[in-house]
């Protein structure tokens, strides 16, 4: 049978305790506050596109309505997961939100994707008049609400959330120079086509934003693995007293909890030693991201088989 088995916190045996509360809510109050600056930017946006004909002005405040609301949901998201901790029910609490909000961000992008081409082919095809100095100056102030947005959430300790959300305005922020620039083309050429292009564009980037959310939320509901077997392995085997790694997996809750378990082979004398094996494991774990872990320790003999069931598996 196994020598000893343990679960907790890698972080805990490594710093002495977890970060993620104060974070938490200092990452929801940051989102909330990036939410309302687009929603106040999308109405602007909005009202010029349909006042002066710029498709790709409309194209730039669908977008910029988009990302308000995948702020709002992100933080909605952040604001239950940490105002309900773990139970007995939810053992993880309701940090699996925070995927859920995201995959259903990246889902709602894609419908926004087919509003952009349609009216683009509807410009392509009847192009209309377009007031460039007023939609410059529109698509100005988007701008101005992007660096805006990008300046309250920059910092060192981003979390993945608020870095995803910083680069996804750097491209907001592209679109708004391409509303510019383009709206500079048509007033010195009369070329009204380069409108529903630029559209187009934005479209492009607005679907490039949808898929890495959804491929990202994905991952973590399929449990994709963060860590690999082999960097686990590499680093266990330099503890002292392992002689071999026997099972792991590893996994997400959410971006900013990863959970591991591993089996592995030991080669101790008494429980004193045990323990001091299993504290450095869990200090390695640590170092490779690992949030909660839970390890098991064997002796050499031990049959694993005793454990499987019909959906046995090799780590």
């Amino acid at each position: 049978m196994a020598d000893g088995r343990g679960g907790g916190d890698a972080c805990d045996a490594a710093d002495g305790g977890p970060g993620h509360s104060s974070h938490g809510e200092r990452s929801a109050r940051t989102l909330a506050l990036v939410a309302a600056i687009n929603v106040v930017g999308f109405f602007a946006e909005l009202a010029g596109g349909l006042l002066f004909g710029s498709v790709a002005l409309l194209s730039d405040a669908v977008h910029m309505l988009f990302d308000a609301l995948a702020y709002g949901m992100a933080f909605a998201a952040a604001s239950l997961a940490e105002r309900y901790d773990a139970s007995d029910r939810w053992s993880y609490g309701l940090h699996r939100l925070e995927p859920l909000s995201a995959f259903l961000n990246g889902v709602l992008l894609v419908p926004m994707v087919g509003y952009i081409l349609y009216e683009s082919v509807q410009r392509f095809l009847s192009p209309v008049d377009i007031a460039t100095g007023p939609t410059i100056a529109l698509a100005i102030g988007g701008l101005g609400v992007n660096v805006l947005s990008m300046a309250v959430l920059q910092g060192d300790d981003m979390n993945l959330n608020e870095r995803g959300a910083y680069y996804h305005l750097l491209g907001d922020a592209g679109g708004s120079v391409a509303v510019i620039v383009s709206m500079i083309v048509v007033e010195f050429t009369g070329i009204s086509v380069i409108d529903p292009v630029v559209a187009v564009l934005i479209a492009a980037v607005v679907l490039w934003s949808a898929g890495n959310l959804l491929r990202g939320s994905g991952a973590i509901f399929l449990h994709e693995a963060p860590v690999t077997r082999a960097d686990v392995e590499a680093r266990l085997q330099t503890v002292d007293g392992v002689t071999g790694l026997r099972d792991v997996h590893a996994w997400q809750i959410c971006s900013e909890i990863t959970v591991a378990t591993v089996q592995v082979d030991v080669a101790v004398a008494d429980i004193e030693e045990a323990a001091a094996v299993t504290e450095r494991l869990y200090r390695e774990l640590a170092d490779l991201g690992v949030d909660h872990a839970t390890v098991e320790l064997c002796h050499e003999g031990y049959d694993r088989g005793v454990q499987l069931n019909a959906h046995a598996h090799s780590g």
